[in-house]
């Protein structure tokens, strides 16, 4: 079981609709995002955010440094980190997974595949969190609440002796989560849109 966020805002049900406009914004200019969703509609792409933000809802944590949402967090326990076709009927995350469009839905199966399989690679059947998303709305980034976010991330962690595990795609944000501690453990070229994708792991102080 992993600790609850004690100094961050936990999202509601009634704030889906706005966290999902946050996530939208902060991802505007990700370099693989652009390129799964290279031609689709608007709320195909919105889907794409609320697909995991519904699913960490049901299975872990969603967070934002306060109500008015200024950033959104999702993690979940390792055990939980694979979206499967049960688990998104569940969780809800179906629906706008659906709302995708098979072409996207598809495609993002095909591209995430290598990252899937990586994870349970690297990090077996071992306890960890995994940090599904983090993001920052364009207007309050730079203003420190990305670091509001992984700092409770890490704070949970080390309460409960956690690695923490997540990937990223580009090298500025490599080197950001460097600073936090975290180590790439293998750098992953997605297939389809032939993208680097960074795998990296945090792990516990020895206490």
């Amino acid at each position: 079981m992993i600790s609850k966020a004690e100094r961050l805002y936990t999202l509601e049900t009634k704030d889906i609709p706005y966290a999902v406009e946050v996530l939208f914004d902060a991802f505007q200019h990700d370099p693989v995002f652009n390129a799964i969703f290279e031609g689709a509609e608007l709320e195909q792409r919105k889907a794409f955010n609320e697909t995991p933000l519904r699913y960490c809802m049901k299975y872990g944590q969603v967070c934002a440094p306060s109500e008015d949402l200024e950033g959104v967090a999702g993690w979940v326990r390792g055990k939980h980190a694979t979206m499967s076709p049960w688990r998104m009927l569940v969780s809800g995350a179906i629906w706008p997974g659906l709302r995708m469009g098979g072409k996207y839905s598809q495609r993002m199966i095909k591209v995430f595949t290598p990252i899937d399989e990586g994870r349970k690679k690297h990090m077996g059947d071992q306890p960890f969190l995994y940090l599904f998303f983090i993001g920052v709305a364009s207007e309050h980034q730079g203003k420190g609440f990305g670091r509001v976010l992984l700092d409770e991330v890490i704070n949970i962690a080390e309460k409960d002796q956690l690695p923490v595990y997540l990937e990223t795609e580009t090298t500025e944000n490599v080197q950001l989560y460097e600073y936090f501690g975290f180590k790439v453990i293998e750098k992953v070229n997605l297939p389809i849109i032939n993208l680097p994708m960074w795998e990296m792991v945090r792990k516990p102080a020895v206490g």
